[in-house]
């Protein structure tokens, strides 16, 4: 016999049913560390709770598929190495010309010494504020973290960057010895630089009684990265050579990678650069056209 108390229990557990469908996923603010060895910082939909999601298919580039950076190379890798092995090491910031290999270099370095301990979890811009969360959560553990931004640039008055000059190099608390940051920008300075920032003092009721100072403030950033490293745009014959690499990773043979070079000319002319990214784009169009 159905009691009244039966009723309303089956009642209300389909109503929670109901619910639990409209609901947000629960996501754990700490990961399975053993689902992979790349993360992101991601928001929960519908609520201010962040949590690190496992990326499933991350990048598999390796060291040896980066061309005609070799000092940069040589020197993230040494960096990378000492962080890995315990040893003291430098936050890194990496600028210049677009498609030279900035960001891939970084994605090369997680796959060469993940099975060392190393892990990376990539931040956006607009999630830096939330640096002392992530640094506390992976704190304890006996992983090695490098926090990626990748593209990173300010304009003045973002939050953004004061809280990244406070986690690089400025907090009352000590940095974590496990982790370490990794930045890529198209600007050394990381904030636009203006004209009137050379002046040395401004006409005007509002203007900057002391523009040094400001000229400080924009490059302070900058200095609290231990390594820099410079990329510059390729010359044709760099170029030409990225994109042999490309080719024959993708089965080409030596003739028609012989018999692409014009064309690979004719498509970094009309892309404007001859860049990593533009020879890596050209190998995989030209690939897939050749007949099977």
């Amino acid at each position: 016999m159905t009691t009244p108390l039966d009723q309303f229990l089956r009642r209300a557990e389909a109503l929670l049913q109901r619910v639990e469908a409209v609901l947000p996923p629960a996501y754990p603010r700490m990961p399975d560390w053993r689902s992979g060895t790349a993360f992101r910082w991601r928001k929960r939909p519908g609520s201010n709770v962040n949590y690190l999601q496992p990326v499933q298919h991350a990048a598999s580039i390796a060291l040896s598929d980066l061309h005609k950076v070799g000092p940069q190379k040589q020197q993230i890798e040494r960096n990378t190495r000492q962080f890995v092995q315990g040893r003291p090491a430098n936050n890194v910031l990496l600028t210049g010309a677009r498609g030279t290999g900035k960001s891939s270099l970084i994605k090369a370095c997680l796959n060469q010494f993940a099975a060392d301990g190393l892990r990376l979890i990539e931040v956006d811009k607009a999630d830096l504020a939330e640096l002392p969360d992530i640094v506390d959560l992976v704190a304890g553990r006996p992983e090695r973290f490098i926090i990626f931004c990748d593209d990173l640039s300010f304009e003045e008055g973002e939050a953004g960057y004061k809280a990244l000059k406070v986690a690089l190099d400025g907090s009352i608390a000590a940095q974590s010895d496990n982790v370490l940051i990794y930045a890529t920008s198209n600007r050394r300075h990381l904030l636009p630089e203006k004209t009137s920032d050379n002046a040395s003092y401004k006409h005007g009721d509002d203007g900057d009684l002391h523009p040094g100072e400001t000229v400080e403030e924009r490059i302070s950033l900058s200095e609290r990265f231990g390594l820099w490293l410079s990329f510059y745009p390729f010359k044709q014959d760099d170029y030409l050579e990225i994109a042999a690499h490309w080719l024959a990773s993708f089965g080409c043979s030596a003739q028609q990678i012989e018999a692409a070079r014009p064309e690979a000319l004719q498509w970094a002319l009309q892309r404007g650069s001859r860049s990593g990214r533009v020879a890596w784009q050209f190998a995989r169009d030209y690939a897939g056209r050749l007949p099977e």
